[in-house]
């Protein structure tokens, strides 16, 4: 990376404070003409599968690309804003042809602190889309906005997954969820979504929904028994949770009044015994 007295900020400045090894990523800079064309949206299943389809005559990426792909979204000028990364897997030759070659690409949380928020100037051959981080590394940074703040829904829409879960409780976007679930007791329910097992649960102590709800988002089981043994024996079963309320109560509401209304939806949706979540 050139040096720079003048303390501007590049792109390999954010690559070296990520811990990112330069020959492990490649920057691409996706067009909003290319992504009307073959009908992707910038965010989304659409925007991998467009970006996971690669041509076999553009040469722009290496044989073996590398690990990570930081995608970005092409503005006016030479301007970019990142939108997305993906963890490469490898190309899946099953689905080679003629002219195109697929790679088993799955969504990353690398560089997700940048998502929506990053802006670079792309080099002067913005023909040339894919560049590896060394190629990369150089390009200025103009901007890294605020991020847009997260408005509260309600109580009764909130249905989140468990990453979204752990932004919720550390993300400066969900500052006015974190006040209001912090401001109530209640009944909340955990679904796992591969096995469409249950999990109702009481958020009664200090802090209210956010008290309870921030020690899911350490632990991925709250301490509850049976969603332990699920993290002890997958790890990764902590991101098929979904969180959901189903009552809310004031901070004053007597204790038995929330047991009652925990023991009446364990008993509504079944959560108990082999076929629910909820050991008691």
């Amino acid at each position: 990376m050139d040096s720079d007295s003048t303390g501007r900020l590049k792109l390999g400045h954010l690559f070296l404070a990520a811990g990112m090894d330069l020959a492990d990523v490649v920057v691409i800079r996706h067009t909003p003409k290319g992504l009307a064309a073959d009908g992707a949206v910038a965010h989304g299943d659409s925007l991998l599968d467009y970006t996971r389809t690669q041509s076999i005559k553009s040469g722009k990426l290496p044989p073996v690309p590398p690990r990570i792909w930081l995608v970005f979204l092409g503005a006016p000028g030479r301007l970019g804003r990142f939108i997305a990364a993906y963890e490469n897997h490898g190309e899946v030759h099953s689905e080679r042809t003629i002219d195109q070659r697929f790679f088993d690409l799955e969504p990353s949380h690398v560089f997700s602190a940048h998502t929506d928020r990053l802006v670079i100037e792309w080099s002067g051959d913005a023909v040339n889309w894919a560049k590896v981080g060394s190629q990369a590394e150089d390009f200025n940074v103009v901007e890294v906005a605020d991020r847009a703040q997260v408005p509260f829904p309600g109580f009764d829409s909130i249905i989140i997954d468990f990453a979204t879960l752990q932004e919720v409780m550390v993300d400066s976007r969900y500052l006015e969820w974190r006040v209001a679930l912090a401001s109530v007791k209640g009944i909340y329910l955990i679904a796992d979504t591969l096995t469409r097992r249950l999990y109702v649960g009481k958020a009664d102590g200090a802090g209210g929904f956010l008290g309870r709800w921030t020690e899911y988002a350490k632990t991925g089981h709250g301490g509850n028994v049976a969603l332990r043994e699920l993290n002890d024996s997958d790890l990764n079963h902590r991101m098929r949770l979904q969180f959901s309320i189903l009552q809310v109560f004031s901070p004053n509401a007597p204790a038995r009044q929330i047991d009652d209304a925990e023991v009446h939806y364990k008993l509504a949706l079944l959560s108990r015994g082999d076929e629910g979540l909820n050991r008691n």
